[in-house]
């Protein structure tokens, strides 16, 4: 007999207590039925109960109701079209949902069952699992891939997923779109006198400036350095134009706390052009903002 066994008092060949077994999986084995009338419920759940959180398994046994109407709103239509699909065709169901714990929590289940035709309807055998700690961690992890450690914002990759994805939407429905670039004005001296750590700060003001002032469909993002972007939806040249200008006169108006005088930034505006690829927007942003450089900085040019 193995250590491991020794310590059990139990063989490998001895016979297993299945009710002990399934009470310690990590999840839920269910079967679940749905009738040729269209009523849902689950004949057997085993397994622990972090699996289904708060949720009366007798009342399942009865209908599936109990558990269907605390799912979130955005995943009820999902999960009721992936058990349509796999009763219409006979495929196995794999999908995840959140189910309502409060009205301000919820938990992930990761579901997966296969279907049998059954006299009275379909009947699935599945394994229910709560991943909700797994979802937290994807999230942080997506975060941290699409975020600018020193302001918070998206960082240059997500924001040119961002814009690539109101291009398309711009493309799609003709509706306006706008590019911001903003560049900081004489950054480098403000690095080369005060330092780094204070050029971080001024950034990271700056950053919170964009947030208050732009608006709350407006995608922030920091392309590099002292370098932002701002993605404007269903906005015309002429409506950014203003948007833009009160932005930099915050800016120009706003006190970040060195001993350097005003801090001032210079912005290039584009209107997206029907058909125009990614990169010759943001080209035509681009040259805008050198063209503000050019004329004197602390402006806005299109």
């Amino acid at each position: 007999m193995s250590d491991e066994n020794a310590m059990t008092g139990r063989g490998l060949n001895e016979p297993v207590d299945v009710r002990d077994f399934t009470q310690r999986l990590p999840g839920v084995i269910f079967q679940f039925h749905r009738d040729r009338q269209g009523h849902m419920h689950f004949p057997y759940l085993a397994g622990s109960g972090t699996g289904l959180p708060g949720i009366d398994r007798e009342a399942l046994g009865r209908d599936a109701r109990h558990m269907l109407d605390r799912l979130d709103e955005e995943d009820y239509p999902r999960l009721m079209a992936a058990i349509e699909r796999s009763a219409r065709w006979g495929i196995p169901i794999a999908t995840k949902f959140r189910l309502r714990l409060s009205s301000r929590r919820h938990c992930w289940v990761a579901l997966r069952a296969q279907p049998e035709n059954a006299p009275t309807g379909v009947l699935w055998h599945g394994l229910m699992i709560d991943i909700t700690e797994q979802m937290i961690e994807e999230a942080r992890l997506r975060r941290l891939s699409d975020t600018d450690d020193l302001t918070g914002l998206a960082n240059r990759r997500k924001l040119l997923i961002r814009l690539n994805e109101e291009i398309a939407k711009s493309h799609r429905h003709g509706t306006p779109l706008s590019l911001l670039l903003l560049d900081l004005d004489y950054f480098k001296r403000i690095n080369d006198t005060w330092g780094h750590l204070q050029g971080d700060q001024v950034l990271s003001e700056l950053a919170r400036l964009c947030r208050e002032r732009m608006r709350q469909e407006d995608i922030i993002g920091r392309l590099g350095g002292e370098e932002f972007a701002v993605v404007m939806p269903l906005t015309p040249l002429v409506a950014s134009h203003p948007l833009a200008d009160r932005l930099r006169q915050a800016i120009a108006e706003h006190d970040f706390g060195i001993a350097t005088g005003q801090i001032t930034v210079s912005i290039g505006l584009a209107e997206y052009r029907l058909g125009e690829p990614r990169d010759a927007l943001i080209a035509r942003a681009d040259r805008s903002l050198y063209a503000a450089k050019h004329q004197g900085r602390n402006r806005v040019v299109s």
